[in-house]
């Protein structure tokens, strides 16, 4: 059996392991290469305590987890003692004498500006955490890193939560420092691609009293605006949000929103502030809840409590995580870059050089900054990297304050925009597209849920002031009647007026006024309307309410509302009569070719019906002569309807009646159109043209003050050619003593000359376009939108009519204006249709009562040769056309159309005869000889046409011979 080893053995064995640890552990630390890192921090503050415990609790957890790493940061702290100078002094000192790396920090960012440009020029790497300043991104330094987000990152949701909520205008409240002010230009661009403004820019100095501070808010209070922004760090931000709730401003009907300067730290101030913040809303990066977070959490909390014993309740805010992750980062990236040299390359610089002047040059820098550019990892606050030296943009937590907490009510991502509900997958290119807002119930400001409307009006007695136009004519618009006294104005009416009234009374709240006359101080006009819109763009007027016409030119300035009259600009002349002066007048209702058409269908329908009713109507037979003047008469007595004789056929019928209904509007438009220029024609305007104005060089007038000599010079009319003109009666004099040929000017001052000089004068075209007269406000106002929806009420109801009715009641009977219109000819346009019917009827009468004649005489037809000329043929038809058909019904003696139709037989049969004896007798003899018959042994029996007695049947034909 062995021996047991002693109890001295073993404690021999155990204390010669420990010296081979022991020796491990001096030949490890002897193989790893320290690096300088410096650490500039305000010590004394609370973001520069807990930064330093975290910067110190990332490295004791990197090495722990990365104890095979060769490199081991070596930290050199420096306090800046919250001071600009003393951290560029501190900086300066660790690149100079301990040939720093990298540096962490500084604190602020006033205090980062000369660091950043210490650090490009010694090309040493600067990391801050807590400057978050947009404006150190403007050097372009390649070796400054932001290892937190920037300011100007979270505009983009604040601007999102002011259009979520529908207001046009947000005032930015900011300290007067590089931070403060540095935001505020992306905060004006994206309140500007939604169509919000900023009225104001308030700015509180650092060292403002909080009597300096109230006045500020008073000065915030007595205007319209209610939507305020406030950029500023917790020290002044506080003041600023605890005076505001003592003077009333936490109330009902504000809003506040802050950005992550106070949202960061609000949770480590004592609970009156917080009390005075309820109902506010701000914005802060939002961390994901991870577990190692958590667990961090606990851990800083014990050591930040150890280190820091005099503070109580320090709550762990964005930056301590940020400082943590960019310490990593750091230690990362010096490993990385893998280098052993850490010397500085000296510069060569005279004796006499400053400090500034005589430090090195980092050879560790390029590699440096690309490694550090490269870096990727999970940290505490997500995913960790650099973009172009900015810490990539992150999503955004919305939270509102309320009683001594807060409450998450959404996020702002910049995918989706506004969220109630994070999810992080989610890709929607569709951002905001909702009318209502995406985020959770908030409680405002007042322990109100009724959101606030963004604007009101100021409550200290102050009441919007309305500048008036003051005219010398035209009085019905706008009145203004002064005291001769006090020369101050005693009553101000007018349409204008009344109709704002009007608009006020439709209000959904009441809106104190009072109306100041545009004026110099000897009661005369200070300006054209111009001149008073620039007033209220200059903001010595709320509003304008006059004859203020909407012009493009003039809403690049201020804000219109909808219009309240009529539109446009036209231009009116004197009217003349042209009744005596043409004696032809009665040819004018008809133009020229609607005369010459109605002349020759005239005579077509007379020459229809008369074929119709030749062969059967003793009215339409005699001699040529007296057959032409039937036909014609018959055809014009038509036109009053006095033809006296019979119409028979009933082809003839249906071509008169389609006639007669043709004549019939012929008649009444020639009567109508007569009557209206005899009775209207004499309201005929001497100008219808403005081009005619040009050609001729003839003067125009214009409205003293408007801006329609600005279109009158467009137009090009001379200087010299344009005549102004302040009353109706003064227009009426310019053209009564022929100064002027017209006169162009809106369609409401000519309603208003109109109506006292109704029969001298009258509108025509064309009518420029403008948009009518309408109420004048300050771009942006929140007004706007109200009073326009109010205008629509009033113009759409009967009050409108009762106003216009009061204040432009003409003074005379005045004709209707649109009959100084010269009405047009009758063309033959208009009756086209009718002449195309009527001629149609008659051609298909015609081709009807053709086929029937030629069917009932097809056996003379036959009996033709076919060597007869087709004018033999014609003559010989003719002369049966001419003969009365004895079997119609017109015919009631049967004996009388025998000897008649006999007569007619032996006369037709006598003229063949001479027409065949001029023949040659040898032309004749062989004509019979090849024939074997006379070629006049034709059948001349009209078919149907006579009685068996006086000509034979088909069968029986007449021998006709020489």
């Amino acid at each position: 059996m062995k021996n047991p080893i002693k109890p001295s053995s073993q404690f021999c064995l155990f204390c010669l392991f420990i010296i081979y640890l022991l020796d491990k552990v001096v030949v490890t630390q002897n193989t790893t290469i320290p690096v300088n890192v410096g650490v500039v921090l305000d010590l004394d503050s609370l973001v520069g305590k807990l930064g330093w415990s975290c910067i110190n609790m990332a490295l004791s957890d990197f090495y722990a987890s990365h104890g095979d790493y060769k490199t081991r940061l070596v930290l050199n702290i420096r306090d800046s003692n919250e001071d600009i100078v003393g951290a560029a002094a501190a900086a300066l000192d660790l690149i100079k004498n301990v040939e720093v790396q990298a540096i962490i920090g500084p604190t602020t960012s006033m205090q980062a500006n000369f660091v950043i440009k210490l650090g490009d020029k010694s090309r040493v790497p600067i990391i801050t955490f807590s400057a978050t300043s947009p404006s150190l991104t403007s050097y372009g330094s390649s070796y400054f890193f932001r290892a937190g987000q920037s300011s100007s990152s979270q505009v983009k949701a604040i601007s999102s939560i002011v259009k979520a909520f529908g207001w046009r205008e947000a005032v930015p409240i900011y300290e007067d420092n590089q931070f403060g002010e540095s935001i505020i230009p992306y905060l004006t661009e994206a309140l500007e691609e939604i169509n919000a403004r900023i009225p104001y820019l308030s700015v509180i100095s650092l060292s403002a009293t909080d009597d300096q501070i109230a006045g500020e808010l008073y000065k915030l209070m007595a205007m319209q605006t209610r939507v305020f922004i406030v950029h500023m760090r917790m020290h002044l931000g506080s003041r600023l949000l605890t005076k505001a709730k003592e003077i009333g401003m936490m109330s009902k009907g504000y809003a506040w929103i802050l950005t992550d300067g106070i949202t960061t730290l609000w949770r480590s101030t004592d609970s009156s502030t917080i009390d005075s913040m309820n109902g506010v809303l701000g914005t802060r990066t939002y961390v994901p809840k991870l577990k190692k977070l958590e667990t961090f959490k606990v851990r800083l909390k014990r050591k930040f409590q150890q280190e820091n014993p005099d503070i109580i309740n320090a709550e762990l805010n964005i930056l301590g995580p940020w400082a943590y992750d960019a310490t990593f980062a750091l230690a990362m990236a010096i490993e990385k870059a893998g280098f052993s040299n850490f010397r500085f390359n000296k510069t060569n610089v005279s004796g006499r050089a400053v400090d500034l002047e005589s430090f090195g040059v980092s050879q560790n820098g390029p590699q440096l900054i690309k490694a550090l550019s490269s870096i990727k990892f999970r940290g505490l606050t997500g995913d960790y990297f650099f973009v172009n030296g900015q810490l990539h943009s992150s999503v955004f937590r919305i939270v509102n304050v309320n009683g001594n907490g807060e409450r998450t009510v959404g996020f702002w991502t910049p995918e989706n925009g506004l969220v109630r509900r994070l999810n992080l997958e989610s890709r929607n290119t569709s951002i905001n597209s909702s009318s209502k807002p995406n985020l959770g119930p908030i409680i405002w400001p007042g322990d109100t849920s009724i959101v606030p409307r963004g604007w009101d009006i100021p409550r200290n007695g102050s009441k919007l002031r309305i500048g008036v136009p003051v005219k010398d004519g035209f009085s019905e618009f706008v009145q203004v009647t002064w005291d001769p006294i006090s020369q101050e104005a005693t009553s101000i009416k007018g349409y204008c007026i009344d109709i704002f009234a009007a608009v006020m009374d439709k209000m959904p709240y009441a809106v104190p006024h009072e109306f100041i006359p545009f004026a110099t101080p000897d009661r005369k006009s200070a300006g054209s309307y111009n001149d008073l819109i620039d007033q209220v763009y200059y903001g010595n007027y709320d509003a304008v309410v006059g004859d203020t016409t909407i012009v493009a030119n003039r809403s690049l300035y201020v804000d219109f509302t909808l219009p309240y009259t009529e539109s446009g600009v036209s231009m009116i002349v004197p009217i003349r009569d042209n009744r005596k002066k043409n004696e032809w007048v009665f040819l004018k209702p008809l133009t020229w070719d609607l005369w010459v058409t109605s002349g020759c269908f005239f005579i077509f329908i007379g020459f229809v019906v008369w074929v119709l009713e030749h062969r059967i109507n003793e009215d339409f037979r005699g001699p040529p002569a007296h057959q032409v003047g039937t036909m014609l008469w018959f055809s014009l007595s038509t036109m009053v309807f006095a033809h006296r004789e019979r119409v028979v056929s009933n082809l003839a019928r249906f071509v008169i009646i389609i006639w007669c209904f043709v004549v019939l509007i012929l008649i009444q438009s020639y009567t109508a159109s007569l009557t209206s220029l005899l009775t209207i024609e004499q309201l005929q305007p001497t100008v219808t043209d403005i081009n005619e104005l040009l050609k001729r060089k003839e003067s125009v007038g214009y409205h003293d003050g408007s801006f329609v000599e600005g279109i009158l010079k467009d137009l090009k009319f001379d200087k010299g050619q344009i005549k102004k003109y302040k009353s109706p009666k003064e227009l009426h004099e310019l053209f009564a003593n022929g100064s002027i040929s017209a006169a162009l000017d809106e369609v409401p001052i000519f309603k208003i000359f109109l109506a006292k000089y109704c029969g001298k004068y009258t509108m025509v075209e064309p009518t420029i376009k403008t948009a009518g007269f309408g109420f004048v406000f300050p771009r942006g106002s929140p007004l706007v939108e109200d009073v326009s929806r109010a205008i629509l009420n009033v113009t759409q109801g009967d009050e409108m009519n009762d106003i216009e009715d009061k204040w432009f009641k003409s003074e005379t009977v005045c004709p209707d204006r649109n009959s100084s219109i010269s009405s047009n000819s009758l063309g033959l346009e208009s009756f086209k249709g009718l002449f195309l019917i009527t001629g149609t009827a008659s051609l298909l009468a015609l081709v009807i009562f053709v086929a029937m004649f030629l069917y009932e005489q097809r056996h003379v037809l036959l009996q033709f040769d076919s060597k007869t000329s087709i004018w033999r043929r014609i003559r010989t038809m003719s002369r049966f056309f001419d003969q009365k058909d004895l079997s119609s019904h017109t015919f009631k003696n049967c004996q009388h159309r025998e000897g008649s139709y006999a007569a007619s037989v032996q006369s037709i049969l006598e003229a063949h005869q001479t027409l065949t004896a001029r023949q040659s007798p040898s032309n004749f003899s062989n004509q019979t000889n090849s024939e074997g018959r006379s070629p006049e042994h034709v059948d001349l029996t009209p078919s149907g046409s006579a009685s068996p007695e006086i000509f034979p049947s088909h069968e029986r034909s007449i021998e006709v011979t020489s």
